[in-house]
């Protein structure tokens, strides 16, 4: 049987790796946090399975935290890029097999794609992005990238919809849209349930690509 945890190490304890290690281990898997600063070892270290002070440029010291047992490391050093890139060269060679990089900048991504990591992870861009698209509609609650141009969408439903079908093709493929359900008061309706209509507030859930879920948003604000 698969194991339902896996273990991690995340090395920077800065805003982001600290949210990351304590999220992770909120979910019940072993967490090493490390930091160079012994006031974020320090702050977290209940929170963690493990939290141990060390420089992520000492290949050797990483080596004596344990690094590289775990299964994943998560590079989050965000303040200095010779510190990120060195570090992200040591849980190589220490034999970690996923690795995960924040990067700092759109240079510094293609330095870290070059160095075959497995996920790079432009955070602020990211959150920009997922931010940027709920400003530009208030109707889209939440979205999830799917990769290779897909999304899903979690849209609030407005008075426009209501009474609709909850997969209504007419309403859908013009947009080439399909839905995936509805939620409502934390229950989750199944578009294959075909006398569920939609009601006001309900949140609508949306797969399809970016371009066509904007025009889809677009149109409903229009109809306002």
């Amino acid at each position: 049987m698969a194991r339902l945890t896996r273990s991690f190490a995340v090395i920077g304890l800065g805003t982001f790796g600290s949210t990351v290690a304590s999220e992770l281990a909120r979910f019940g898997n072993p967490v090493l946090g490390i930091d160079l600063d012994e006031r974020r070892v320090t702050r977290i270290a209940d929170t963690l399975s493990e939290a141990v002070i060390a420089n992520g440029r000492d290949e050797e010291a990483l080596r004596e935290a344990g690094v590289g047992v775990h299964d994943v490391a998560v590079v989050a050093i965000g303040e200095d890029l010779e510190a990120n890139i060195l570090c992200t060269m040591n849980v190589r060679m220490l034999g970690v097999k996923e690795v995960w990089v924040k990067a700092m900048s759109r240079t510094h991504h293609r330095i870290l794609v070059k160095m075959d990591v497995d996920r790079v992870i432009l955070a602020e861009q990211e959150m920009g992005q997922h931010i940027a698209q709920m400003l530009h509609n208030p109707l889209v609650r939440d979205y999830v990238s799917l990769g290779n141009g897909y999304h899903v969408v979690d849209l609030q439903v407005p008075e426009e919809l209501a009474g609709a079908a909850i997969g209504d093709e007419k309403l859908l493929s013009p947009y080439d849209l399909i839905s995936l359900g509805a939620m409502r008061d934390g229950e989750f309706i199944a578009r294959s349930d075909g006398t569920a209509l939609l009601e006001t507030g309900d949140k609508l859930l949306l797969l399809g690509k970016r371009q066509q879920l904007r025009d889809f948003g677009d149109s409903l604000r229009r109809r306002r």
